[in-house]
């Protein structure tokens, strides 16, 4: 088997297609949480704070100097994507707890099953000892 050949088989099997529609669906979701986030939550929470955006908040290492930019550490832009974080594993933790309870509902049987009917020869093992029972009485 050539090389492309085994190529095509290992791209094409089910599980890689599925795992790669996935990761597509992902990036868009964690796009769409991160505005979320960014342009629709922080916000109203920056002006409940005092008017505070919070993409802004950073704090100064060194000063900007003529050659060189200001080296800031940007906690607001960290806390949004903490924010980004929990939203996409709350999403994420709902969207399986709804695909286990419609698992368990799947493998639970609709009735039990009846046990199965003995054997032939158990059945008239039974019919001997319970004349033998009988005689001896």
């Amino acid at each position: 088997m050539s090389m492309l050949q085994e190529f095509k088989t290992f791209a094409m099997r089910g599980n890689v297609v599925d795992m790669a529609v996935g990761v597509v669906i992902g990036t868009a979701f964690g796009k769409i949480v991160s505005s979320l986030v960014a342009d629709v939550i922080m916000p109203p929470i920056g002006l409940l704070i005092g008017g505070i955006n919070f993409s802004d908040i950073a704090l100064t290492l060194k000063e900007a100097t003529a050659d060189t930019a200001a080296v800031t550490m940007n906690i607001g832009v960290f806390l949004q994507t903490i924010l980004d974080f929990l939203i996409i594993a709350f999403a994420v933790f709902m969207a399986l707890k709804g695909i286990n309870r419609l698992k368990k509902k799947e493998e639970a049987p609709a009735t039990p099953a009846a046990p199965p009917a003995p054997p032939k020869q158990e059945v008239l093992l039974e019919e001997i000892r319970d004349l033998l029972k009988q005689s001896q009485r």
